[in-house]
């Protein structure tokens, strides 16, 4: 069965063909010589009859020619006479010679004594007639006369009970051979639904797995990919053509999968694209929280820079350009990337302003690792952590404050430490920071303007991912540590080559 699976429609034609065509040959085969046996049989039922009737003719055929040559006594008649016998002998060949308990063949042997007894008493009345013997040839002549009439006799009874009984053989046969046909009409009516059945099921096991082929290609012209995969069952052609149905079928899903896939992943970095724009916008509109024209104020900023340098106040020039430093930083990066070059210098401007305004009362240290300075970030993510730690940190507190930035590797990720030994924080207020539930209505007016919950939501849309951001406070007046952590992985995407090591300074 297996390797009929295997075969090729070609090879299962042919054989359902050949095997159709044996089987029918087969069967007529039979029927033709049991059909000939019956015609042999009902040919033998009258042989006899026939063969006694031939016998009677050579009799008669003897008993004339001996008869004519009485009466002319030519050479003639009495070659005839010669042949007639000669034949007649031939027929007796055909005759029982056997003693038996058959009445009809004891028959048979009886009539073939008469005769030789005949033909010899003939052999003598033409031997009397040859010798001129009247006496004799006539005396022979009546007892052959006698003789033959009484063998007649003797034949037709006996052909007449050979009759009477092959009439009974011939309707036995002909009763048997009725049977026969009916049997025969039965055998090729049953070879014929057999044969049917055949080819039934072989058309079938070609057609039906076309058809369920067909069924489904048409379910999947219309739309629908999520049809049944058509089962494979044997490996012909039709087989081969259905696994590639499948394997096409399968591709299409895993294609349309991974369009759907790109297309969500598409939609979320759009939606991602857009939230990052509306921080970016938000954290613009409240960095200038009146519209003054950026060129109008770093004109204005120069030009007091300038005048502060000409009339010799180093220290408020170098406040003013602070000043000019932080503003541009702030229009200029709002909408870009930067680097954490460029955010650590924007913190050191930012600081120098606030020591400016508040006497010098913040301390501020760092220790960086300088390979991961040219790294790219998101802008403005270390400014409001540095301005959240000054102003809600160490401002207002009885003791020396400072804030200390470390700029280090992990095994799987980049870390940036913002700490303070300010008030601290209570759980509370860092859940509240984290969910991004702080008000920004509440910051002073000193604030920049983007809190915590901004730089929170833009890394997390910028990075994809939740664990960005931390913070840490191990009660009140014990300080408050925030870390920023840069997965490595899209680290090394975007700077496959730098070589990452510890660094710090």
């Amino acid at each position: 069965m297996k390797k009929w699976k295997n075969l090729s429609i070609q090879l299962k034609l042919i054989a359902a063909f050949l095997l159709t065509f044996f089987l029918i040959f087969f069967v007529n085969l039979i029927l033709y010589a049991n059909i000939n046996f019956m015609s042999g049989r009902i040919d033998q039922v009258y042989q006899s009859n026939s063969s006694l009737n031939e016998l009677s003719e050579a009799l008669s055929a003897v008993h004339g020619s001996m008869t004519e040559y009485l009466n002319v006594k030519s050479s003639d008649t009495l070659d005839s006479y010669y042949r007639n016998s000669q034949e007649l002998n031939l027929r007796l060949q055909d005759l029982n010679t056997e003693i038996c308990s058959d009445e009809l063949l004891m028959m048979e042997r009886n009539i073939r004594n008469m005769i030789l007894e005949y033909l010899h008493i003939t052999d003598e009345a033409t031997q009397a007639k040859r010798g001129r013997n009247i006496e004799k040839y006539r005396l022979r002549y009546e007892e052959a006369v006698e003789r033959f009439e009484y063998i007649n006799t003797y034949i037709y009874s006996l052909n007449n009970r050979r009759f009477k009984t092959n009439t009974d053989s011939y309707e036995a046969l002909a009763r048997a051979l009725r049977k026969f046909e009916l049997a025969g009409t039965v055998i090729l009516a049953v070879v014929g639904a057999v044969i049917t059945a055949l080819i039934y099921a072989i058309t079938k096991s070609i057609t039906g797995p076309l058809s369920h082929l067909a069924r489904r290609a048409n379910e999947v012209a219309e739309g629908n990919l999520e049809v049944a995969l058509v089962p494979v069952r044997s490996m012909d052609e039709v087989g081969i053509v259905t696994t590639a149905f499948n394997q096409m079928v399968a591709s299409i899903r895993i294609h349309m999968e991974r369009i759907k896939e790109n297309m969500e992943k598409e939609a979320a970095m759009k939606e991602k694209e857009l939230m990052m724009e509306g921080h970016l916008k938000d954290a613009q509109l409240k960095y200038l929280q009146a519209q003054i024209n950026p060129h109008f104020l770093f004109n204005t900023l120069n030009a007091g820079a300038q005048l502060a340098m000409m009339e010799g106040a180093d220290k408020t020039c170098l406040f003013v350009e602070n000043m000019a430093d932080f503003f541009r930083y702030n229009v200029k990066k709002i909408n870009q990337d930067a680097t954490i070059r460029e955010e650590l210098e924007l913190v050191d401007s930012y600081l120098y302003i606030l020591n400016v305004r508040f006497g010098g009362e913040i301390h501020f240290r760092k220790q960086v690792d300088e390979t991961l300075l040219d790294l790219r970030v998101p802008s403005m993510i270390l400014q409001p952590i540095v301005e959240n730690a000054a102003n809600y940190g160490i401002r207002g507190i009885d003791w020396e404050g400072w804030i200390e930035l470390l700029l280090y590797r992990e095994p799987e990720r980049i870390c940036i430490s913002i700490r303070d030994n300010g008030v601290g924080m209570s759980r509370e207020k860092i859940q509240e920071v984290m969910e991004g539930k702080v008000r920004e209505a509440d910051l002073s007016r000193n604030s920049t303007g983007i809190g915590l919950g901004n730089v929170i939501s833009r890394l997390r849309l910028y990075y994809n991912r939740e664990e960005v951001f931390e913070i840490q406070s191990h009660g009140e007046n014990k300080g408050t540590q925030v870390f920023v952590y840069l997965p490595l992985g899209e680290i090394m995407e975007q700077y496959p080559l730098v070589p990452l090591r510890s660094n710090l300074r």
